[in-house]
């Protein structure tokens, strides 16, 4: 069994607080890249599976040239291989054009699954997987909380999540999952993972090796653009109510009836 997880370097959330350049978009030399947190739940999902069923998983990542750091560290959980889209024109690029580029690098693989995390912790808009699975016509299984393929049968059963409790959706494989925290926290790399990601093959694939023509993507053809952007504005003074609830329910009300909140 064979499966494919997209993964994304994007700005340690733990670092300093991230920030936009003059051209509006995300500075990412401003912290140190990490594997995007709902991606490694993804990636866990997709080890556990072909520990399970037998197989390997790939990652597929559209990034600049130096995410190939990044994508060790996703290397070591135990992914057998990487693919790097990366190209100079596609600085820029919205959520369309990602969703085309991971497309068209889909379709030169082989696999039986996508898993996908919900969404990224530098952009959430959490598009980019349902856009992928139409423009290939794959299943679409969103918000899954467990995985059961069926590599016999060719098919796979998720249990979705819902606001009311779950769905079990049965689709054909190949198919395209996005994946929740509830498949299980992802695992730490062991040093022998480490050592054996030094060795595991990343292999660059630029526009022109996807059949992407350059001018279609990018940020000069980019169909979402920031027009401006200012900090919150700060926190004004509060007051604190402390003792027993009997006390701090009668200077609430106080103070309510001091606003002239209360009738």
């Amino acid at each position: 069994m064979h499966i494919v997880v997209l993964t994304k370097p994007v700005p340690d959330p733990a670092a300093a607080a991230e920030r936009l350049g003059p051209d509006g978009r995300l500075d990412r030399a401003a912290s140190p890249a990490v594997v995007n947190a709902n991606d490694e739940y993804a990636l866990e999902a997709a080890l556990k599976l072909t520990e399970t069923l037998g197989g390997d998983v790939t990652l597929l990542t559209m990034a600049p040239p130096g995410a190939t750091d990044t994508m060790r560290k996703a290397l070591a959980m135990g992914a057998a291989r990487g693919i790097l889209v990366t190209d100079p024109a596609l600085a820029g690029s919205c959520t369309q054009s990602t969703m085309r580029v991971l497309a068209a690098a889909l379709r030169a693989q082989s696999f039986d699954l996508v898993l996908a995390g919900a969404d990224t912790s530098d952009g959430g808009g959490g598009v980019v997987p349902a856009g992928i699975a139409a423009l290939l016509g794959l299943p679409y299984l969103s918000n899954a909380a467990r995985i059961e393929p069926d590599p016999t049968a060719g098919r796979v059963r998720v249990r979705r999540i819902t606001p009311t409790g779950y769905d079990v959706l049965d689709a054909p494989m190949p198919a395209l999952i996005v994946c929740t925290q509830a498949l299980g926290e992802p695992r730490y790399p062991s040093l022998k993972g480490i050592m054996a990601a030094r060795g595991k093959e990343i292999a660059p694939r630029s526009l022109a090796d996807i059949g992407v023509p350059a001018d279609t993507v990018g940020g000069a053809v980019a169909t979402s653009v920031l027009l401006g952007s200012r900090r919150p504005p700060a926190r004004g003074a509060t007051r604190v109510v402390r003792g027993t609830p009997t006390e701090g329910a009668a200077e609430i009300v106080a103070l309510l009836e001091e606003r002239r909140l209360l009738g």
